[in-house]
């Protein structure tokens, strides 16, 4: 299911269970739209952005990546069940996360997907590598496919493929081991 503002409370009226971050986000949309509570970002994403501002640079830096472990961790339990659309967000997040760090580690903007956009162009230029912003064309289509469900599995495994080659090009740039 996607959770946007209106499922949200269809779902919060059925049901006594809601995930915490979804509540938040009801709970806010009382103050405005989505986009001007949380902007381009995934609840988990904003809620983490939000903590990661009361955190120094190097528990920040651990944050994404414990974040990184665990979108990849999920993204490849759903991918495994069949469930395409929440696999997607999730290798989405790995990404988010390790972009994330590189912003940490630059001094740069990370978060808006466009901030995210320029530290891929930025690793392009400086490893003279045009994989990174090929490769981030894909995980973008990945979290697009979670609110619009467009892909099949084939262009799904595809554009999968690709992130987990990003995903890898990243650990190594950051010099983390996988």
């Amino acid at each position: 299911m996607v959770y946007g503002a209106d499922n949200v409370k269809a779902y919060y009226n059925s049901t006594t269970h809601l995930p915490i971050g979804h509540v938040i986000v009801v709970a806010a949309s009382d103050y405005g739209t989505p986009q001007e509570t949380n902007g381009d970002r995934d609840i988990e994403t904003f809620i983490a952005d939000i903590t990661a501002e009361r955190l120094n640079h190097s528990h920040r830096v651990e944050l994404y990546l414990k974040l990184d472990e665990e979108y990849l961790k999920s993204a490849e339990d759903l991918y495994v069940k069949g469930d395409l659309t929440q696999a997607g967000e999730k290798y989405w997040g790995a990404v988010n996360a390790l972009l994330n760090i590189v912003g940490e580690k630059l001094g740069m903007s990370h978060y808006s997907r466009r901030d995210l956009r320029e530290l891929a162009s930025y690793l392009t230029e400086v490893t003279h590598d045009p994989e990174y912003t090929r490769l981030f064309s894909s995980a973008e289509t990945l979290y697009a496919n979670f609110y619009h469900g467009f892909l099949g599995k084939e262009s799904f495994n595809a554009h999968r493929e690709d992130v987990i080659k990003l995903i890898m090009k990243l650990r190594t740039y950051l010099n983390i081991n996988t």
